[in-house]
């Protein structure tokens, strides 16, 4: 592969670290820590979630109607609008202030997806660079994690924390911004593009769109509140080392999960991601550490890999839909996404427990993995 075309896979990873990983997933290591600060309520941490997740849809909707826009330009708005969100939450912002900035970051996380896939696959031409974009969101939740955890050992409330965040995201946007600059003054390279072998699906549009908005539901409950699960459950574990597992998972498994596909086409790759992530997923109802470690490993190894398998066999058949099915699933993924934390803020308000709210996740991708089946 050209330098040049390296050169851009890391620029738009690196948008995916900043959009992804700081702008919508830094909050979920940051909310246990948040709770204790009195920053925010466990109810009122739930409402944030759902207000991200829906500025995610709103914005990935949006941006359908957006056309003519240059991706790059769209990455440096993506970053330097999380930024700005990452700034807000350090300011003394009462709670219904602090849902409606995280309503923002999820408008600007969806800018940040789209416009770097953009750039990436359709602009530069480099179709099977996928798998190292989204290894970005992994990579993201990890460095913000470690960062969390490092202002925590220092004593430093969230507010705070939230400002060393922006910080370290200003850092990574001049970075990014410098590379993507320089790889858009060359000419965009041809590179080969991999043969896709049986990665053809059979499942046809409206099964792809329900598996998806499955997906979306089953996974976003740990991806919100398994640092909070871990530190009311362990005193001694630290969650915020638990939540950068779940990161740390998520960097290779874009690559995994991109080569399975390869091999064994949509529906086979598709029931081995969404079974491991439903086992992931229900494991914490065990109350052990190990079972939390072990759900962040498998949840985070398998959370990207459904998008990574799903969104290409979308667009192998977007053609033949009647419907524009890349919208419509990313419309079913978020509203899944919506909807899992509103229904685990109401059954934990009954149990003070997320037991239920697991295994609901859990079976919904139980569900999900047998309607992929042939």
């Amino acid at each position: 592969m050209p330098r040049n075309e390296r050169l851009a896979g890391i620029a738009a990873a690196l948008v995916l670290v900043i959009g992804m990983g700081f702008g919508r997933f830094a909050f979920t290591g940051l909310y246990p820590l948040m709770v204790g600060d009195g920053q925010i309520s466990v109810e009122g941490g739930s409402y944030a979630a759902s207000a991200n997740y829906a500025g995610y849809l709103i914005g990935a909707l949006l941006l359908g109607l957006v056309t003519g826009a240059a991706g790059r330009k769209l990455c440096a708005f993506s970053a330097i609008a999380t930024v700005a969100s990452l700034a807000a939450l350090g300011l003394p912002l009462p709670e219904w202030l602090i849902v409606t900035v995280r309503g923002f970051a999820g408008v600007f996380s969806a800018v940040a997806m789209v416009a770097a896939s953009h750039w990436l696959i359709h602009e530069r031409g480099h179709h099977d660079g996928a798998p190292a974009l989204f290894a970005g969101v992994g990579i993201g939740i990890l460095v913000s994690a470690e960062i969390i955890a490092a202002g925590d050992l220092l004593a430093l409330q969230s507010p705070a924390i939230w400002l060393v965040l922006a910080a370290a995201a200003l850092a990574l946007t001049i970075v990014t911004l410098f590379l993507q600059r320089r790889v858009d003054g060359s000419k965009p390279a041809t590179v080969p593009h991999a043969a896709d072998g049986d990665a053809s699906t059979s499942l046809g549009a409206a099964r792809l769109v329900l598996i998806y908005g499955l997906a979306g539901f089953g996974y976003i409950i740990t991806a919100t509140y398994l640092p909070l699960l871990v530190r009311t459950s362990f005193e001694s574990v630290d969650p915020l080392h638990i939540w950068a597992v779940f990161g740390l998972g998520a960097v290779p498994s874009c690559f995994f999960w991109h080569r399975l596909h390869r091999r064994l086409g949509t529906g086979k790759s598709l029931v081995a991601n969404l079974l491991v992530q439903a086992v992931g997923v229900g494991l914490p109802v065990i109350h052990m550490p190990a079972a939390s470690i072990a759900s962040a490993l498998l949840v985070g190894g398998t959370f990207m890999g459904t998008v990574t398998i799903a969104m290409p066999a979308a667009r192998k058949i977007a053609a033949k839909a009647r419907f524009n099915i890349l919208a419509v699933m990313t419309a079913s993924y978020g509203v899944g996404q919506i909807v899992g934390p509103l229904v685990t803020n109401a059954l934990y308000r009954q149990s003070h427990s997320f037991d239920a709210s697991l295994l609901i996740a859990s079976a919904a991708l139980f569900i999900a993995a047998l309607i992929s089946m042939k």
